[in-house]
């Protein structure tokens, strides 16, 4: 069975397929034969050893794997070989041919369902339907501002924000990244390589500011978008690709607003109630069709360090994933 493995820490150029030995399914769990792997933002961090969860070289990348059920272990019900299913690995330990998951936090896919759209809805999707609609509480009429639009988990909440009937501005680096939210139903775009964050989002909004403030940038961003909020509006800190911003506090006595912090993966272990929702809800409108992922780019397991690097550079306009 052949695998992408991190043998130390660096740069995706480091990355390596190895063989290693087929896993068996042990009590409560699935073998999967893997369609599917995501690359996301953490799994980028995880190379360098930057991200809040750590783990020990050597080990297999990513954590999320979509595919069909190759063999059960004992105690396993409701799953059948040949199931369509979507599972977590963790943080690491997906990017492979086969893999052992949990069968307990198996979802099976939909019929219509393509198996690259499947993955990532959760660390997407997931994010952004818990910021908006559990931690931002956004409401249909209200303006929605989302930095790093352009991104994966961006475009999630372009389209979310939408099917919660809001205003969505939608704000990144370039004019391809600009023209895809505008195709997802972005109504506004602010391209803020050459466009004044707070200035343009003023405008836009006829000097109310935005309700909600979606920031999966940081960096130099978060405080002019910080500004840009509206008297009682709430900012949802969802990442940091450009960096950890430094806030002036005083900005949310002046405006009466809220900073608000959005941690999926914490949420789903201390909530796994909430994250079972969230998923089957997410599966339900992709499979109806109110969703429709967008996979950027497709790579195979030894070109796997173009996915990483696409996403490192900023170059990718939403989902990456790998099919093994």
């Amino acid at each position: 069975m052949k695998a992408v493995v991190l043998n130390a820490f660096g740069q995706p150029e480091t990355l390596v397929v190895e063989d290693r030995e087929a896993p068996k399914a042990g009590a409560g769990e699935i073998v999967v034969d893997v369609k599917a792997v995501p690359v996301t933002f953490p799994d980028c961090l995880m190379l360098e050893d930057k991200y809040q969860f750590k783990a020990d070289p050597p080990f297999v990348v990513c954590g999320e794997v979509a595919g069909n059920v190759a063999s059960l272990g004992e105690g396993v019900e409701g799953l059948n070989v040949g199931d369509r299913v979507v599972a977590a690995t963790g943080v690491i330990g997906a990017m492979a041919e086969q893999v052992a998951v949990n069968a307990a936090g198996t979802r099976v896919l939909p019929d219509g369902v393509d198996y690259g759209e499947s993955t990532g809805l959760m660390y997407a999707y997931g994010t952004s339907l818990y910021g908006l609609k559990h931690r931002g509480e956004l409401q249909a009429g209200e303006t929605l501002m989302v930095l790093g639009a352009g991104g994966n988990v961006g475009l999630t909440a372009v389209e979310l924000g939408k099917l919660m009937g809001a205003r969505v501005i939608a704000c990144a680096s370039t004019d391809e990244k600009l023209e895809m939210c505008r195709s997802l139903g972005a109504d506004d775009t602010i391209n803020y390589a050459d466009q004044d964050l707070k200035t343009r989002a003023k405008e836009l909004t006829n000097g109310h500011g935005v309700d909600v403030v979606y920031d999966a940038v940081g960096g130099e961003y978060s405080e002019p978008a910080l500004r840009a909020t509206a008297w009682g509006g709430r900012f949802l800190v969802i990442g940091f690709t450009a960096g950890i911003a430094s806030i002036p506090l005083n900005l949310t006595l002046l405006k009466s607003c809220q900073i608000v912090g959005v941690f999926l993966g914490a949420m789903s272990g201390r909530e796994p109630e909430l994250a079972a929702e969230l998923q089957a809800e997410l599966l339900e409108l992709t499979s109806s069709g109110q969703l429709k992922p967008h996979v950027s780019a497709r790579y195979s397991l030894d070109d796997a360090p173009k996915a990483f690097r696409s996403l490192m550079d900023r170059q990718a306009v939403g989902k990456v994933i790998v099919e093994p």
